[in-house]
């Protein structure tokens, strides 16, 4: 989160994205209100897949830095066509072994490994020029089959594991959860998260991100210690399928 511009390009896409960022921003500031926090320690992830270039450029002279990609296909001439701005690149998709290489090449932060191959290869393949990637480990905390992630009780092996991997660097947990609209419900997931966060640094790791929270539960995430929110549509509208 960071000063906003006012700056308006032809079309109205600086205002348009300017004004969803101030929502999104008093949307955090209110729920870390309620619950106690700094606002400050809350990274704003934009969710930028399917968005164009130019939302991504409106979006970072509102004041976002870091942004996520899903599709590595996608993402790649994203990352080369902004190379002119200081973006924090997050990769938050599903990943196949024969993307790992561009993803340790062209990632700060990648949010969704759940299996030691991957992290092996991420490892493997992340220049040596480079800082250590930030990796958060993707829990499935709803238990839904269509959810990618780790179960929780396999989350303190898999993180020690991951721990003595060189190149990378292990931050913290990430989670998709179960759509529902009951605050209680969002809150209970996010707290098991946080649980798991909280067990591993008692084990001797000392992880500080909680990646989770999207636009229609952000409130809930923070009121659970969500230190990243993802956000999407809240920032730049509904997407084309």
């Amino acid at each position: 989160m960071g000063p906003h511009s006012n700056n308006i390009n032809s079309n109205g896409l600086m205002s348009r994205i300017a004004h969803n960022l101030a929502l999104i921003e008093k949307r955090i500031q209110q729920a870390a209100q309620e619950c106690g926090r700094n606002p400050g320690e809350i990274q704003l992830l934009g969710v930028s897949k399917k968005c164009s270039t130019q939302d991504i450029r409106s979006a970072y002279e509102a004041g976002v830095r870091h942004f996520g990609e899903s599709y590595l296909q996608e993402a790649l001439p994203k990352i080369a066509s902004l190379s002119d701005l200081a973006i924090t690149w997050h990769f938050i998709g599903p990943i196949q072994s024969n993307k790992t290489r561009q993803i340790a090449e062209h990632f700060s932060w990648v949010h969704s490994v759940d299996r030691l191959k991957i992290a092996s290869r991420l490892s493997e393949q992340r220049p040596t020029q480079l800082m250590p990637l930030n990796i958060c480990i993707q829990v499935n905390i709803s238990l839904e089959d269509s959810k990618s992630g780790i179960i929780g009780e396999a989350a303190k092996d898999f993180a020690l594991q991951l721990s003595e991997l060189p190149g990378i660097r292990l931050r913290g947990l990430m989670a998709i959860v179960e759509r529902t609209s009951n605050q209680q419900r969002q809150r209970g997931m996010f707290s098991q998260l946080r649980d798991i966060l909280n067990d591993l640094n008692q084990n001797g790791l000392s992880l500080d991100t909680l990646s989770m929270g999207m636009t229609d539960d952000l409130e809930a995430a923070v009121m659970e210690g969500s230190t990243m929110l993802r956000i999407g549509t809240g920032l730049f509208g509904q997407r084309q399928p």
